[in-house]
């Protein structure tokens, strides 16, 4: 597909991470972005860490001059409803034809009137968020793979799995290892073109969805990233983030952190500081299946190159860790961090004693 991706007010706040993953990781895919705030600008001129040049447009229109086939909702908001400004121009998308891509918890498929439109288009609805219909149980296979699991944990929602991890893996790729990007959320789905939403499933069948993502990986790949959901301090996510750390089984974590952050977003929850969350995290899966905090990946884009240096290494001070901003400075020092930190877990040791 080729995107026109709608946004419309919201590209800039962490809303619009929909759209930054999709133009960070598949810029490629992106024929225009709908945001009349920015209207006239580039996203380069906007985002600049977002590496994309695709222009933004005020209205669908003028997104139909650079040709696209679908068009992505960009946004993901509290709740996942669709906002009712966005409700007009997706209707007009479904009228000229185009695919319509939702990541959103309300699901196009439910909604009367856009699926009447679409059918009367012939436009294709994709609701992202949907899972398989088979998802079993958590079965333990998961614990027999060959390939190290990495699960990328956080303080808290939006503070970098996602895009730690495709760091990571692009930089793993430049280095020639084997390694796959497993995407447990609407957004990572979108960029590796496969994946399950957990957060859209059953609590029970959570941990079999970890599972089946790793059991249904590359049978050649030596690393699985898993991309993390949640938090464990996160009063209403906390469940998804237990079933990936246990449904993913795996053999390594990389904490995840947005520098200077003390509290939950949105909740009266204070974080502990990063020794207590790694120790947390360790204690959780100690006697199921035992896996080490082996690398920090620190958001720093709130700081100066200055600050984030000085924040890095204090971080790094504070657990005896490699700690990387995988934004600012590129995923390759994690990447490194975790290559080594691999070679220690008890499935490393076990394949040498073979």
């Amino acid at each position: 597909m080729r995107y026109a991706i709608l946004t419309e007010g919201l590209l800039t706040g962490t809303n619009g991470k929909t759209a930054h993953g999709v133009l960070r990781y598949r810029s490629d895919a992106v024929a225009a972005v709908i945001d009349s705030t920015y209207a006239g600008k580039r996203v380069d001129e906007v985002l600049p860490w977002l590496g994309s040049r695709a222009p933004i447009v005020a209205s669908l229109d003028e997104a139909m001059a650079y040709e696209p086939t679908a068009l992505l909702i960009g946004v993901a908001t509290e709740g996942g409803l669709l906002p009712p400004a966005m409700r007009p121009t997706l209707l007009a998308a479904i009228d000229a034809g185009l695919a319509i891509v939702n990541g959103l918890h309300e699901f196009l498929r439910d909604d009367p009137e856009i699926v009447a439109r679409a059918n009367r288009s012939g436009a294709r609805l994709w609701d992202v968020r949907i899972p398989p219909d088979d998802i079993p149980l958590f079965s333990g296979a998961a614990y027999d793979v060959s390939a190290q699991v990495v699960l990328a944990i956080g303080s808290d929602c939006a503070v970098g799995k996602m895009t730690a991890m495709l760091e990571i893996e692009r930089a793993a790729k430049t280095d020639g290892a084997r390694i796959e990007f497993l995407a447990t959320g609407q957004t990572g789905i979108l960029i590796a073109g496969k994946g399950i939403a957990v957060d859209r499933v059953i609590s029970d069948f959570i941990t079999g969805a970890a599972e089946q993502l790793v059991l249904e990986a590359a049978p050649n790949a030596d690393v699985l990233l898993v991309e993390g959901q949640g938090g464990i301090y996160h009063p209403a996510y906390a469940p998804v983030t237990f079933g990936l750390l246990y449904g993913s089984a795996p053999d390594a974590l990389v904490l995840c952190h947005r520098a200077n952050k003390t509290q939950i977003d949105g909740f009266d929850v204070t974080l502990p500081d990063l020794p207590e969350l790694i120790a947390a995290h360790e204690a959780l899966v100690r006697r199921i299946k035992p896996a080490k905090v082996i690398a920090v990946a620190l958001d720093t884009s709130a700081l100066t190159t200055e600050e984030a240096r000085k924040t890095i290494a204090e971080a790094s001070r504070a657990t005896s860790l490699p700690v990387d901003d995988p934004v600012r400075n590129g995923g390759a020092g994690l990447w490194r961090a975790i290559e080594q930190g691999l070679r220690t877990t008890p499935k490393a040791t076990r394949a040498l004693a073979r």
